[in-house]
């Protein structure tokens, strides 16, 4: 049985992202081997199907090659590549019209379903697809002639715009057609990534059939330069690796975020859309996570954050006005649009002494250094306003600083301006480290 707490948290933290994703535009690529998958195929068409619900305009890319090599082997033709891409001769070039066809009616037909008792009952989603990709031969590589292997040449934005405004999702196979008639075997990745980077969508979704790892293990996010430094220095595994590179070529290219999700996960792109962390690999131009000056409209983030520790003890209480008033002091950890960390410097020039002060972190967030983060930038912007020392009042964290380096001082080693206003009441501990 549900947890029903658990259950309303979830949807009311979902809600920012709900609303941020009305009316955006997501291109979703995922390969043939997730349309042969069942039933977890069923799930993804499902999580589609919430997606397009939810007001959210969606293209999908899907791939053929386990489709295209079944009827290869069907016919006894041998699957030949070179450079890891096929080489598409006039029988090979049926079996991917054929391929094709099949990957493209099955999808529809199950975002045409609306039994009872299904996640789509009631629904009507009208699927669109279309002769959107110009396209060109690939021509001859090392004098092998890839025939009638493609390359996109030209995307119809406008047309696929048009379609997603009328409420449309656009479903689109790795096939392209010249002006001249012929019809071209694309990669479906690279289709993904044209789509994505004509239409400028806001995210470009690639399901992957391993979770995207450097060096075997893990990672959350990645600036599009940072990746494309691991990509030079090969730390990609190879199927990885040629996901990332699409990813970057779009994020590159204007597209405002990429998502890279093992599809073996059980609603992963629920899990990337609706919640701050997500559950693969974010790559973007700037990063998901910065450290940078306060603003205004970080205001209500910071109250919010230092709130518990107010009522707890272990900050003194901020007003809204004070906050503004000290705005300049301050610095904030944001992830995704929501601080998570803050901390401020105020400075008393005159005895080259800073104040070190409200260095607080969100519950689910403390971990990975971002309180040391925090620290070294208070510093290191102490150092620039040429202060020698920082001094911090502290009631509760006298050993995490003293492991970073403060000593126990006291009332009198502060700036007599502190001094006025020094709280006898809560008894805290001075402590002071030479800069």
């Amino acid at each position: 049985m549900i947890d029903p707490a658990a259950f309303v948290r979830w949807f009311r933290g979902a809600l920012p992202y709900i609303h941020a994703h009305r009316g955006r535009t997501f291109v979703i690529h995922f390969g043939g081997e997730a349309v042969a998958d069942e039933p977890r195929f069923a799930s993804l068409v499902h999580d589609i199907a919430l997606l397009h619900g939810l007001g959210i305009r969606l293209v999908l890319v899907p791939g053929i090659r386990p489709q295209i090599e079944a009827r290869l082997q069907q016919r006894g033709i041998a699957c030949r590549y070179h450079r890891g891409q096929r080489i598409t001769d006039a029988a090979a070039l049926e079996c991917v019209k054929e391929a094709a066809g099949q990957v493209r009616v099955e999808i529809e037909a199950r975002l045409s379903l609306g039994v009872a008792d299904s996640p789509m009952a009631g629904m009507r989603l009208p699927v669109v697809s279309g002769n959107f990709i110009t396209a060109k031969p690939l021509g001859v590589i090392d004098g092998i002639d890839f025939q009638y292997t493609g390359e996109v040449r030209r995307v119809d934005a406008p047309g696929i715009q048009a379609l997603l405004a009328q409420e449309r999702l656009v479903l689109i196979p790795p096939l392209g057609y010249s002006p001249t008639g012929e019809v071209f075997n694309l990669r479906a990745e690279a289709v993904a990534t044209a789509v994505a980077t004509a239409l400028r969508a806001d995210k470009f979704l690639i399901l992957m059939e391993q979770p995207c790892r450097l060096d075997d293990e893990p990672v959350a996010q990645l600036t599009s330069s940072e990746a494309r430094t691991h990509l030079h220095r090969k730390r990609f595994p190879a199927p990885v690796a040629s996901h990332v590179e699409a990813a970057v070529t779009a994020v590159e290219g204007g597209v405002e975020r990429a998502h890279l999700l093992d599809r073996h996960l059980d609603g992963a792109l629920l899990l990337e859309l609706f919640t701050r962390d997500g559950a693969g690999t974010l790559i973007s131009r700037q990063p998901f996570e910065s450290l940078r000056p306060a603003r205004l409209d970080d205001i209500p983030g910071i109250l919010e954050l230092i709130a518990p520790l107010e009522r707890e003890g272990v900050l003194v209480k901020r007003s809204r006005e004070k906050l503004e008033t000290d705005l300049a002091d301050y610095c904030v950890i944001e992830r995704d649009g929501l601080v998570i960390g803050c901390a401020a410097l105020h400075a008393f020039p005159e005895v080259k002494m800073g104040e070190l002060a409200c260095l607080a972190l969100h519950p689910d967030y403390r971990g990975e250094n971002r309180g040391q983060r925090l620290l070294e930038h208070i510093e290191d912007r102490a150092r620039r306003q040429g202060l020698e020392r920082l001094f911090v009042l502290t009631t509760r964290t006298l050993h995490w600083f003293r492991e970073r380096g403060f000593q126990p001082a006291t009332f009198a080693d502060l700036p007599v301006q502190r001094q006025r206003c020094y709280n006898a009441q809560r008894n805290s501990k001075v402590l002071i480290k030479c800069l």
